[in-house]
């Protein structure tokens, strides 16, 4: 449009006709109304105009007099003008007198007013815009020109001013293309690493991530992009590296802490968070001298056993002479935050005034020249540059290039001067897993030569090395760190060595000694067979000044990791080479690199595969990551990712972090998080293929409710006052006065609802007296919102060793032909009497115990199974039948069902209405927000209300869940990890026969069968 006010003809023609002579003196003429901003006024065409159009008339007497008139805009498709008066609502033409056919003259305002809404509706729908579509692609096909995409003024006027806003508009959106769109300049090394920083600001990547992300399935966890699985087909082969070869993982991604300070001032706060009561502390002399590393639990200051923070393990710097003492308290990332705060609030640390700005990583004096090639970046480089083919990148993948400069790392204490630092990724840790991890090592590394001259003046590669190898006393030492490191090729297994053991050592750089090809590393037994050294080795361990290492001084890590020799060096030397392939000697120019080895001792509770899973950690400078983990691979190593580590722990039976904390804060937004992802998995199925968890009987499918399982199991021993049968899953109805024990049977019977004569399932309960007690399965108790429970941790884990080593003592049976060896007399333990287990009760009411259970038949535990509590029928079943695998949950009913029925209904009736709404033009209803919320968890299948006691739910009562289970590979059978409540386990035990002792039955969610398993506690 021409005008910036936009105005719209509406021409209303009439044409009089007669038989030979015009009406009203009229000559022959189109008089017309046009509406002009919504006003209707009558024009007649000016004079000069009268006869032109006069001259088209007589020579196009069958066309109209407009220019954009077109003959299907005011006639449908098919009807020709003498047609028009057929249709419904039009005028009808023809020869017809002229007072039937049309007024001589109309009034304009009531014209107007009786028209103004269907003008208005015009109006407003042509203002508004009803499609995606440029100004030129609504033209109609003929009028179209391929330049009008770029030409404005190849448009017609009117369209003009529209299509010039819309390409401002387009200019804004559109997004800046890459000025370095071909691949080649992509590809080019210094674009190449740009891009990997640009893409790792939100998701850390490890030195390792491009080689795993080539082979694994990539997720991203904590902060960091990590390799989940292999692409390959590897679980078993998985296990057979970890069971009989070697099996390695990068465990960068743990975090480290470094406490700098007196050593009284760090054992004072450090002891306020730990408790003896659990295990070691950091007071303990064996780690403190620095020979061994150390694990434990924290909690909060003071609070224990409540506010659990999680597990770490600890390395303490060996004695130097100096007054300082340096502490390294490794953890999983997602407890680092807790950790740290914790940390800061013990020792009261505050914020430096000044942040730490780290500088870029050089590797060459041209790197100052290319700082000005990374900023702009995309630009075409000079032919005459000839710099710029060598040119190196100023910020790395590693380390510093990864942080944020504006985040500060260290922490000070103005009270005690201890400080704390943040060493993440500063400090590389690679984990080797399996009985030949030893011989991986001996045949990667090789100690360091000794060097007492520098190889260059102008660089300071190894200048650290050549000071140390100067004094005597640090030659000596190097000397015993590599005849030590040199007697672990005459061990067969990692797990001879003491645990934790520490060795300190000094090798040179690894890709030295690569292999042609992949090899196998394997132990020399003959070599070793009778040394002396070899055996004291077991006996003794390493001795303490052994353990020293380089690698806790910063400024030696910052000149070896400044200081490597280059891939494009090394490769260049190579070519080099007389005879391809021979060794290359780099002599003094070979870089020295201090590692520290730590020893895993893998499986060591419980009686079967002990030692199973042990290995090495090696602690390495950052920037060394790719040099060292090629040069493991060529050995013959099989990579795994975090579900390998998964596995790991699972056959060794220990608890995975944060999966199985469901007490500190990382453990429950992880099952904040599994609930999510598994509830979104069970909403994409279709209604009629989800199971129904409702009718088979399980509460929460997707979350463990441990709250609720303890404030359960507490108020049933309340509620009794004594103990009741553990069969009996309605305590209240058992207490009989003097009496400890009632003997009762749980039954489900059909009942009819005398409300809608539906069929609805109720646990009776009969006495010995014969008396019938019912009790509807749907109710509800006063325990809160569902939510409440799951979140809020009014629970604790059982963590005290003595109290474990008693409970399991007395899961062991104690008579019949499954009688362990070790008995309770043997193991120093007391007998299972109310005066021994009652002050437990008592100091624990609300505790969670770590099981695992191995089923005795056929079987796979699956995620979130319950761990119930055998009647007394099902163990006298057991001892007729050896082939009973268990017995089976009668349904219940979907009480629900009609509830989801409803609202789906509504939700149509709704949707109708609304449709039939908007084709009247009426706004549609906004939905009742009480009846909404009030049904937004009503799922199908799902129990959508607050949880009843889920001990009692169930025809078995209920004992605990399970965390983790899946077929063991290494036990041959399935095998279950989980958490069962202390009070339950305590009634199960003392009621069960002696040949039956910690016999439990599993259910999983999806399934009405229960199966047998025998429960142990391994400490």
């Amino acid at each position: 449009m021409p005008d910036q006010f936009a105005f719209w003809r509406l021409r209303l023609r009439y044409q009089w006709k007669s038989t030979g002579r015009r009406q009203q003196g009229i000559p022959l003429k189109w008089q017309s109304c046009e509406v002009i901003a919504g006003a209707f006024v009558c024009t007649d065409p000016p004079g000069d105009v009268r006869s032109e159009q006069q001259y088209q008339q007589q020579k196009f007497s069958n066309q109209s007099s407009g220019s954009s008139y077109r003959k299907d805009h005011y006639f449908p498709k098919g009807q020709n003008r003498g047609e028009r008066g057929r249709g419904r609502g039009g005028w009808q033409g023809g020869r017809q007198s002229v007072s039937e056919e049309m007024p001589k003259y109309i009034t304009v305002s009531t014209f107007a007013q009786a028209r103004a809404a269907e003008i208005n509706a015009m109006l407003k729908a042509v203002a508004q815009k009803s499609s995606n579509s440029l100004v030129f692609q609504t033209l109609p096909r003929h009028m179209r020109r391929r330049a009008m995409s770029h030409n404005i003024k190849r448009l017609p006027r009117r369209l003009q001013e529209i299509a010039r806003k819309e390409a401002e508009k387009a200019v804004h959106q559109k997004k800046e293309q890459s000025k370095t769109k071909c691949r080649k300049a992509r590809r080019r090394h210094i674009n190449l690493v740009a891009e990997f920083n640009r893409r790792q600001r939100k998701n850390i990547w490890l030195e390792t991530h491009i080689w795993h992300a080539k082979r694994f399935h990539m997720v991203k966890k904590w902060g960091y992009c990590l390799g989940d699985s292999p692409t390959e087909k590897s679980y078993r082969a998985c296990y057979r590296a970890m069971t009989k070869h070697c099996l390695l993982q990068d465990l960068s991604y743990y975090c480290c802490l470094e406490l700098t300070g007196r050593e009284n001032e760090l054992l004072k706060q450090l002891a306020r968070i730990c408790s003896i009561d659990t295990g070691l502390t950091f007071e303990e002399s064996c780690c403190l001298s620095g020979r061994f590393e150390g694990s434990l639990n924290l909690y909060r200051a003071d609070r224990y056993p409540e506010d659990m923070l999680g597990p770490v393990t600890f390395i303490w710097k060996p004695r130097d002479g100096s007054e300082n003492r340096q502490l390294w308290i490794w953890m999983h990332p997602a407890l680092k935050q807790s950790i740290l705060k914790e940390l800061k609030a013990i020792f009261q640390c505050s914020e430096p005034e000044e942040i730490y700005i780290p500088e870029p990583i050089t590797t060459s004096v041209q790197e100052e020249k290319q700082m000005d090639v990374v900023l702009s970046l995309g630009k075409k480089r000079k032919k005459e540059d000839k710099e710029g083919e060598k040119a190196v990148p100023v910020k790395k993948i590693i380390g510093d290039g990864t942080r944020d400069p504006f985040q500060s790392y260290t922490w000070i204490s103005q009270t005690t001067g201890i400080v704390i630092s943040d060493r993440t990724m500063e400090i590389l840790r690679y984990r080797l897993i399996g009985p030949l991890s030893h011989s991986v090592l001996t045949e990667t590394l090789k100690a360091a030569s000794l060097q007492t001259e520098m190889a260059d003046s102008e660089t300071k590669l190894n200048n650290w090395w050549v000071e140390n190898c100067k004094d005597s006393e640090k030659v000596s030492l190097h000397q015993r760190q590599s005849a030590t490191f040199e007697l672990l090729e005459g061990i067969s297994s990692p797990s001879e060595m003491p645990p934790g053991t520490i060795l300190g050592l000094t090798v040179g750089d690894p890709r030295v000694n690569l292999p042609k090809k992949k090899t196998k590393a394997m132990p020399d037994f003959e070599k070793y067979q009778d040394n002396d050294k070899v055996r004291q080795l077991y006996l003794e361990g390493v001795p303490v000044d052994c353990a020293h290492s380089f690698i806790w001084d910063q400024d030696i890590c910052k000149n070896v990791t400044e200081n490597k020799i280059s891939e494009q060096d090394l490769n260049h030397m190579r070519a080099q080479l007389l005879v391809p392939g021979s060794h290359l000697d780099l002599g003094p120019c070979e870089s020295k690199i201090p590692i520290l080895l730590v020893q895993q001792p893998g499986k060591m509770a419980g009686e079967d595969r002990p030692g199973w899973g042990s290995g090495w950690d090696v602690y390495l400078p950052k920037g060394w990551g790719m040099a060292f983990w090629i040069p493991f691979i060529y050995r013959g190593v099989r990579v795994g990712g975090l579900q390998e580590a998964l596995k790991h722990s699972e056959y060794q039976r220990t608890p995975h972090t944060p999966n199985d904390f469901p007490d500190c804060q990382a453990g429950v937004q992880f099952a904040k998080e599994l609930e999510t992802s598994l509830l979104e998995k069970f909403k994409r199925r279709p209604p009629a293929k989800r199971a129904n968890y409702v009718k088979l009987g399980t509460l929460s499918p997707f979350i463990c409710p441990w709250g609720q399982l303890t404030k359960n199991w507490e108020r049933r021993m309340k509620a009794s006052g004594e103990f009741v049968h553990p069969s009996s899953p309605h305590p209240e109805h058992c207490a009989t006065e003097g009496h400890s024990f009632c003997d009762s049977k749980a039954e489900v019977v059909k009942e009819a609802s005398p409300e809608t004569g539906e069929v609805e399932d109720t646990m009776e309960i009969t006495n010995s007296e014969g008396v019938l007690r019912t009790e509807d399965v749907t109710a509800t108790q006063d325990f809160g919102e569902r939510d409440k429970t799951t979140t809020t941790n009014d629970f604790i884990v059982l963590r005290s060793e003595k109290l474990l080593m008693q409970l399991s003592a007395w899961c062991y049976p104690t008579a019949g032909k499954d009688r362990r060896v070790r008995l309770i007399s043997r193991l120093g333990q007391k007998e299972m009497t109310e005066d021994v287990f009652l002050p437990i009760l008592m100091s624990y009411p609300r505790a969670l115990v770590w099981v695992n259970l191995s089923l005795l038949r056929k079987g796979n535990p699956e995620l979130h199974a319950m761990i119930c509590i055998p009647t007394e029928d099902d163990l006298l079943h057991l001892s007729r039948d050896k082939l009973f695998c268990g017995p089976q949950e009668p349904k219940h009913r979907d009480i629900f069902k009609h509830k989801v029925q409803k609202l789906k209904e509504e939700k149509k009736k709704k949707k109708k209405k609304n449709n039939t709404k908007a084709l009247e033009s009426d706004p549609p209803s906004v939905p009742d927000k009480e009846t909404t919320e009030e049904h937004e968890d009503l799922i199908l299948g799902l129990w959508s209300d607050a949880l009843p006691d889920v001990t009692s739910h169930c025809s078995r009562t209920l004992l605990g869940y399970v965390t983790r289970g899946d077929f063991s590979l290494a036990a041959g059978c399935g095998e279950a990890l989980g958490f069962v409540s202390l009070t339950g386990l305590l009634y199960m035990l003392h009621n069960q026969p002696a040949d039956k002792k910690g016999l439990v039955l599993l259910r999983t969610p999806a399934s009405l069968q229960y199966r047998f398993a025998r429960l142990n506690i391994e400490v």
